[in-house]
């Protein structure tokens, strides 16, 4: 239960604004453990506002109080940056702010190709309203039940579609945005052109919430494919799914719209740990592709499109074994294998996640070598390879030898990250790709990062939250 000091504060709380305020243990539990279960927090309370003002009201008791604020969404980010501090570690109170209230659809327009939702939003909500509409978000996760649109906005996600249409930035054309002075700035414009000044809304997304809060968002829609189909293809290495890779790229154009590596570890997790889920190639290979095409006529066209590509491939010598898509059961079916990983991963036990991305080309030579790299350092460990090689992000995870305690096995976790991240940094690319930093990468970031991008970095953070109350010690360290 809440001290004195701490009671007096959640009541002057619960004065200020119109939501609803949580402060009882069994109710904030659930905000103050990470997705991973690995972050527990403490907070002084929980607080669920009902619309932007509401919003702008708790930030100003805040502001006031010397408390910070805690952005939350659905709570599915993986590096702890909607997680507060722990009791023992926080400098000042904390308040959970949770948006889950905030779910509404302000406005769907289908001539201008988009649709305003409230950042409380669930993701398959946004989809399922575009296509009632027949209109594609295309943002797809493997969360997708549960993350919000204000989450997926914070972290910049990406997902399995960003090779066709971009990740969370560029299907954002606005925002309302709560500053951390409490004031409420409208930026829900829906335009393709607006060069009227610095880009404001850029600032906000992928920023975790250390800048101000996103309440609303203007998101692009896109025509609704008539057919989507997929196929599993075994193939003999990454190499071979840059070549495969190409190649579809250059007869499909936009027709393809994901593109994604599993490595036959990856896949034999999912078998095990996932009912119902089975093998469907007859042969085991050392990786698999999983490709969509869409088509904007009929499902004879997109069969068409993709038997040609997988001629083709067949052809190339690129691919010994395919399985297609006949019916919607059997596209679900093939996705599953893919987007069930991360499950069967936790399933199978303790893990060590990487969220990177390289150069496209050099994807490759990014899992050979720094595979070598990492079986010469902790032989016996499994890697647990699958990603978006479209993008050039990969879950480059690691699982540890099979006999090994697992809670031994992470006292390596440093170790690993540093060979890891170090070989990232050798191919030019970034420690976090679509989970964000939170408190998980934030100081790994920072290793990689000049001291003129920290600086500037520093310089934005102190401009518009110059009280450090937005979410502290995430993507940056407080100083």
């Amino acid at each position: 239960m809440l001290d004195s000091h701490s009671a007096a504060l959640a009541a002057s709380l619960r004065a200020a604004f119109s939501g609803k305020l949580l402060t009882d243990p069994l109710d904030t539990a659930p905000y103050l453990l990470d997705w991973r279960k690995r972050k527990q927090g403490a907070a002084l309370a929980v607080a669920e506002p009902d619309s932007a003002d509401d919003v702008a009201s708790v930030v100003r008791w805040c502001l006031a109080n010397n408390v910070v604020v805690v952005p939350q969404g659905g709570n599915t980010g993986l590096s702890g940056g909607g997680t507060p501090e722990p009791a023992d570690v926080a400098t000042r109170p904390a308040v959970v702010l949770s948006l889950k209230r905030m779910n509404k659809i302000r406005e769907m327009d289908a001539v201008n190709n988009t649709i305003t939702v409230e950042a409380g939003c669930v993701l398959q909500t946004v989809q399922e309203a575009a296509n009632q509409a027949g209109r594609l978000f295309p943002l797809s996760l493997a969360s997708e039940g549960s993350c919000t649109v204000g989450g997926n906005l914070s972290t910049n996600a990406g997902g399995v579609n960003v090779l066709r249409y971009g990740n969370a930035r560029e299907l954002c054309l606005g925002l309302e945005v709560v500053t951390a002075s409490g004031e409420v700035w409208n930026g829900l414009r829906g335009l393709r052109k607006d060069n009227t000044g610095y880009d404001l809304r850029d600032l906000f997304i992928g920023a975790e919430g250390t800048l101000g809060i996103i309440t609303a968002a203007v998101l692009k829609l896109y025509p609704l494919p008539a057919s989507r189909q997929v196929a599993w293809m075994a193939i003999e290495s990454s190499d071979v799914a840059l070549l495969l890779l190409g190649l579809a790229q250059a007869k499909l154009g936009a027709a393809l719209t994901a593109f994604e590596l599993v490595s036959e570890m990856a896949h034999g997790l999912v078998l095990k740990h996932v009912p119902n889920s089975r093998r469907p190639l007859t042969d085991v290979s050392p990786c698999y592709v999983l490709m969509e095409v869409v088509d904007f006529n009929n499902d004879e066209a997109c069969t068409a499109t993709l038997q040609a590509i997988l001629e083709a491939a067949f052809e190339a010598s690129l691919i010994s074994d395919a399985a297609v898509s006949s019916s919607e059961a059997q596209y679900k079916a093939l996705w599953a294998l893919r987007e069930d990983v991360s499950e069967a991963q936790a399933a199978e036990g303790k893990n060590i996640k990487h969220d990177i991305a390289v150069p496209v080309s050099q994807i490759a030579n990014f899992v050979r070598e720094t595979g070598e790299l990492v079986a010469a350092a902790f032989p016996a460990v499994r890697m647990v390879t699958f990603g978006h090689v479209g993008d050039g992000n990969l879950h480059y995870n690691v699982s540890p030898p099979v006999a090994q305690d697992h809670d031994e096995f992470l006292k390596n976790q440093d170790a690993i990250n540093l060979i890891v991240h170090d070989s990232v940094a050798r191919f030019n690319g970034s420690v976090s790709a679509e989970h964000g930093l939170g408190t998980l990468r934030r100081d790994e970031a920072a290793r990689y990062k000049s001291k003129v991008e920290m600086d500037m970095m520093r310089v934005i953070k102190q401009a518009l939250d110059p009280q450090g109350i937005m979410n502290p010690n995430k993507v940056l360290a407080s100083d």
